[in-house]
């Protein structure tokens, strides 16, 4: 059994740690260290981690695929649109180095509302009922991955989140 498969829980961690601390890295590098991180302590909205840095407020939902993966979509929360700024970043990380590869965005400029999640598909359920039907779940969207921005720098990803 793989070990991303196994302890696929430490691994998300990891990656999210690891890409916390580029933020935290660049805000340093910037001369500034002005960005803040939250963590919230329920995860009922998909957010995953608060990022605030020159008043810009960012609700980030994390996902992370390996470099090479087929995933072609991820599902998100649509109360991620009723928080500041709120996003989607799809990390993509190298399996054996854990290096974090590059970014996808889905989210609008710094300052505005996230939008784009009123018109697409409700997602289901991976696994049936009894019946064999897979549920919907009303509060749960499928964006593809041709609605994500690619960015191939972690800096590149900063500034779109924090500047205009």
């Amino acid at each position: 059994m793989s070990k991303h498969f196994e302890h696929s829980s430490f691994r998300e961690k990891l990656i999210e740690h690891l890409f916390i601390g580029e933020m935290l890295k660049l805000s340093w590098l910037k001369d500034d260290c002005q960005l803040e991180v939250m963590k919230p302590e329920v995860d009922n909205a998909g957010c995953d981690v608060v990022l605030e840095n020159s008043n810009v407020i960012r609700h980030i939902q994390l996902k992370t695929s390996k470099l090479g993966g087929t995933t072609s979509s991820q599902k998100v929360n649509i109360r991620l649109a009723s928080k500041p700024s709120g996003c989607v970043i799809w990390i993509v990380f190298d399996e054996h180095t854990l290096e974090l590869c590059y970014f996808y965005f889905f989210g609008a400029e710094a300052g505005k509302p996230l939008t784009g999640l009123e018109n697409v598909k409700v997602a289901k359920h991976t696994k049936a009922n009894a019946d064999g039907i897979k549920a919907k779940r009303p509060n749960i969207r499928t964006i593809n991955k041709g609605q994500f921005i690619r960015y191939e720098s972690v800096e590149a990803l900063f500034n779109v989140l924090f500047y205009k």
